[in-house]
């Protein structure tokens, strides 16, 4: 998908055309990811979030009290955080809560998050030519969480056909968790596009921090499966 988990918004996006050669409805043994470069980390490039040098929430909470302008940012950065309940530490906590693939029409596809980041496979199947969204939830804890963002890359016999990218935001710690609805996508059709994909999902930060790593394989496939 252009994915939110994995497939792209159409046959052209994926890399396909009429003059490729595919591997039909059940297509070839799924290869392994390849290794990513340096080079294609564009978004290491990006500009940071810049929220000054690292602190705790106690700390951030205590300076420049008499700084009117600075107690209202803080306000607005903080939220209803209670001071006295996120501790002291300066690194944030980020659980990825629940993954859900939201389809017009067909009860919620719900992904069980396994701990060691390995679904089975093949972890969903989608229908070719359907509108999706995916949807996640993730609970922040201990601190500020600054440039959370999502990037996936998938792969077809062994071919990357795409590479998303996106920033979710920057997020206090707060006892409910956080909701994030990705924008529609829809799965490529056609006998090209169906098949069986590999794919790798993480869930990072400004600093790097990988809070969530997922290597799957799924399937695109001329219709839903039966339930």
């Amino acid at each position: 998908m252009s994915l939110a988990v994995g497939v792209a918004t159409s046959s052209k996006d994926m890399g396909f055309d009429d003059n490729n050669k595919g591997d039909g409805e059940g297509g070839n043994p799924v290869h392994n990811p390849e290794p990513e470069t340096e080079d294609e980390d564009e978004d290491d490039a990006e500009a940071k979030i810049q929220l000054g040098p690292q602190c705790t929430l106690k700390e951030l909470s205590e300076k420049d009290k008499d700084d009117e302008s600075l107690r209202r940012w803080k306000e607005q950065l903080l939220g209803s955080v209670d001071i006295n309940s996120v501790g002291e530490t300066l690194d944030p906590e980020v659980i990825i809560v629940s993954l859900t693939i939201k389809t017009a029409g067909r009860d919620d596809i719900v992904l069980p998050i396994p701990e060691d980041g390995n679904p089975k496979s093949p972890w969903f199947v989608l229908k070719e030519g359907s509108r999706y969204n995916l949807v996640f939830t993730f609970q922040v804890s201990n601190n500020i969480v600054a440039g959370f963002k999502y990037k996936n890359n998938v792969w077809k016999t062994g071919i990357k056909v795409d590479n998303t990218k996106e920033m979710i935001g920057t997020f206090s710690p707060q006892p409910e968790p956080y909701t994030h609805i990705m924008p529609e996508e829809t799965t490529p059709s056609g006998i090209f596009a169906r098949g069986s994909y590999s794919a790798k999902t993480q869930f990072l930060d400004d600093d790097k921090r990988c809070y969530l790593e997922l290597n799957y394989s799924f399937e695109i496939k001329k219709e839903w499966p039966q339930t």
